[in-house]
C-alpha cells in the first residue's frame, strides 16, 4: 500500500514535526535462533539445537507530521470510508459501467420489437448481415476490455489514475448521448426503418471500439518511449540504482521504482550499519572530563560548566579523530579476515555434506523403491555437519536474520531435488541477494508512503523530486530529462581517402 503526503515544503525543510516512533521488541531466550526470516511482521522459530546466543529482532518505524497534517488526516479519516470500501467502491463503478456498455447496442435492437412491432420494416438481408457485425463486435470489444481493465491490481495508489477516470467519464457521457438521441428520434417518433435502427447500434459499437484503441494509446503505449532518468537512492547505505521511465504522474512512477526496487536492489540489512555508530560510541565512552575548580554554586555556573565539557569532549574526539583512521584500517583486515575464515571452512562443511549426499544416493539405487530417502529427509540428515560453519558465517557477515533454519533445509531439500553443486547452495549465502529472495509474501505487504511536494496526478518533469518512505529508510527519488539528441550526417568521399603506394625501381646490389 501506499499513503500520501503533499505539499511538503521542500522535502521536510523546516518544518514543525511531531515524530512518532514505535518500537517493537522480541525478546528471546538463550535458546532462540540466531537465523530468523529477513522483513517486517517475521516470526522467529524456536528450536533448542539451533542458536547460542541471544537474539533481539527490532523494528523502528518513524513517521513525521506536522501539526496541519494531523488535523487535515484525523477530518479525512471522520469524512471519508475505508480503503477497502473504496476499493469494492472502484470495482463496483466499473462493473455497472460496463454492463450499460454492452447492453445499451443490445437494448437499442431489442426494444422496437417490444414496443411497436407490426408498424416496424421488414429486415433484409444486409440487416441481417449486420446482426453479424454486431456480434462479432461486441465478443471483440468483451475480450478487449477484459485483457486492458480486468487484471489482478499491482498496488494501491493514493489518488485516483486520471486517464482511466477521463476514458470512464468519456465511455459514460458517449453512452448517455447516444440514448438521448435514441430517445428523441427512434423511441418517441416509433421509427419504422429498423435496418437504420440496426445501423445506428453498429455505429455505437464502432465508436465504442475506437474508444478502447484511445485506451491503449494513453494507458499503454504512451508510457513506452523513455523520457526521464530517474536516480533513486536508498537513504541509509546509499545504495543507488538509474531507471528510465516514460510519460508517467508521480505516483505511477512510484509504483514502477519500488517493482523495481524488489528485484535490483540488494536487501537492506540494519547491521552492517551499526558499525560506524558503534565506533563513534566507543571513542566517546573513552573520554572523561574533571572539574579541578570544585562543583560550581548556582544554575549559571553549572550551565557553563556543562557548555564547557561538552566543548572539550568535541574537541578531544576531533583530536583523537585524526588518529582513528588506523584503527578503522586494521579493523576492517581483521573482520575480512576472519570472513575469508569463515567462509572457506563453510566451503568445505558443504563439499563435504554434499559428497555425502552424492554416496547416499548411490546407496539408495541399490535399495527398494519404498526404502529411498526423499530430498527432503536428506536435508535434514546432513544439515548438522554443516550447520556450526554456516551459523558462524551468517553471524559474521552480520545475514543471521534473514535466514532462518526452516528457509535454509527448505533451500537446501531443493538443490537436492535439482541435482545443484555446492557451489549453487553457497551462492545464496555468500552474495546477498535482492529483496524478494527472502520472504517474498512480508516483502511484498510492506507499506510505503509517498511524499512530495508536487502533486502526485501530475506527470514528472525535469528536476522532480520525492521521497518513498518505509519503515527502515526511504527511497530518495530525482528525475532528469533526457536530453534532445540532434544528429547529423558528414559525407565522406570515396576518392578522399585512397592512396598510391610508388616503390623506387632501383635496388641495391
Amino acid at each position: 500500500m501506499m499513503e500520501v503526503r503533499g505539499q511538503v515544503p521542500r522535502v521536510l525543510e523546516d518544518v514543525d514535526e511531531i515524530t512518532v516512533i514505535t518500537t517493537i521488541d522480541e525478546d528471546s531466550n538463550t535458546n532462540s535462533p540466531p537465523l530468523t526470516s529477513c522483513g517486517p511482521g517475521s516470526k522467529t522459530s524456536q528450536d533448542d539445537n539451533w542458536g547460542e546466543t541471544t537474539t533481539a529482532v527490532t523494528g523502528t518505524s518513524e513517521h513525521s507530521l506536522s501539526q496541519e497534517d494531523i488535523v487535515r488526516i484525523t477530518k479525512d479519516l471522520e469524512d471519508s470510508v475505508g480503503l477497502n470500501c473504496r476499493l469494492y467502491l472502484t470495482r463496483t463503478i466499473a462493473v455497472i459501467l460496463g454492463l450499460l456498455v454492452f447492453l445499451t447496442p443490445l437494448a437499442f435492437l431489442v426494444l422496437p420489437h417490444i414496443l411497436w412491432p407490426e408498424k416496424l420494416q421488414s429486415c433484409g438481408t444486409a440487416c441481417e448481415g449486420l446482426y453479424i457485425s454486431v456480434a462479432f463486435k461486441l465478443l471483440i470489444l468483451l475480450l478487449a476490455v477484459w485483457a486492458l481493465f480486468f487484471r489482478p491490481a499491482r498496488a494501491g495508489l493514493p489518488r485516483v489514475f486520471v486517464f482511466r477516470v477521463l476514458l470512464a467519464v468519456l465511455v459514460l457521457l458517449f453512452v448517455v448521448s447516444y440514448w438521448l438521441f435514441y430517445s428523441v428520434r427512434i423511441l418517441d417518433a416509433k421509427d419504422e426503418n429498423y435496418q437504420g435502427i440496426v445501423q445506428y447500434a453498429v455505429s455505437l459499437v464502432d465508436a465504442l471500439l475506437f474508444i478502447h484503441y484511445l485506451a491503449v494509446v494513453l494507458l499503454e503505449l504512451r508510457q513506452l518511449q523513455p523520457c526521464f532518468s530517474v536516480c533513486v537512492t536508498r537513504s541509509t547505505d546509499g545504495t543507488t540504482r538509474h531507471y528510465n521511465l516514460g510519460q508517467l504522474s508521480i505516483q505511477r512512477a512510484a509504483l514502477a521504482i519500488i517493482e523495481n526496487y524488489y528485484s535490483d536492489f540488494p536487501i537492506h540489512n540494519p547491521a552492517l550499519l551499526s558499525a560506524s555508530k558503534s565506533r563513534a560510541a566507543k571513542h566517546l565512552a573513552g573520554l572523561k572530563v574533571y572539574n579541578v575548580d570544585g562543583p560550581g554554586n548556582n544554575a549559571a555556573a553549572s550551565a557553563g560548566l556543562a557548555q564547557s565539557q561538552s566543548r572539550a569532549m568535541i574537541a578531544a574526539a576531533a583530536r583523537r579523530r585524526d588518529t582513528s583512521h588506523n584503527e578503522l584500517y586494521y579493523e576492517e583486515v581483521e573482520h575480512e579476515k576472519r570472513v575469508r575464515k569463515r567462509k572457506a571452512r563453510l566451503v568445505v562443511a558443504v563439499e563435504e555434506a554434499f559428497t555425502h549426499i552424492k554416496r547416499m544416493q548411490d546407496d539408495e539405487q541399490k535399495k527398494a523403491p519404498g526404502d529411498v530417502m526423499d530430498p527432503r529427509e536428506a536435508a535434514q540428515a546432513i544439515f548438522p555437519s554443516m550447520a556450526r560453519a554456516l551459523q558462524k558465517y551468517l553471524r559474521t557477515t552480520k545475514q543471521q536474520h534473514c535466514h532462518s533454519m526452516e528457509s535454509i533445509q527448505q533451500h537446501l531439500a531443493f538443490c537436492i531435488t535439482n541435482n545443484m553443486t555446492p557451489k549453487a547452495f553457497l551462492e545464496s549465502y555468500l552474495t546477498p541477494g535482492p529483496t524478494l529472495q527472502y520472504n517474498q509474501n512480508h516483502w511484498m505487504a510492506r507499506r510505503w508512503t509517498l511524499i512530495s511536494e508536487a502533486s502526485v496526478t501530475s506527470g514528472l518533469k525535469d528536476g522532480t523530486i520525492f521521497l518513498l518512505k518505509c519503515v527502515d529508510f526511504s527511497l530518495v527519488v530525482r528525475s532528469k530529462k533526457i536530453p534532445y539528441i540532434q544528429m547529423s550526417e558528414e559525407y565522406i568521399d570515396p576518392k578522399s581517402h585512397k592512396f598510391v603506394l610508388r616503390l623506387q625501381s632501383e635496388t641495391s646490389v
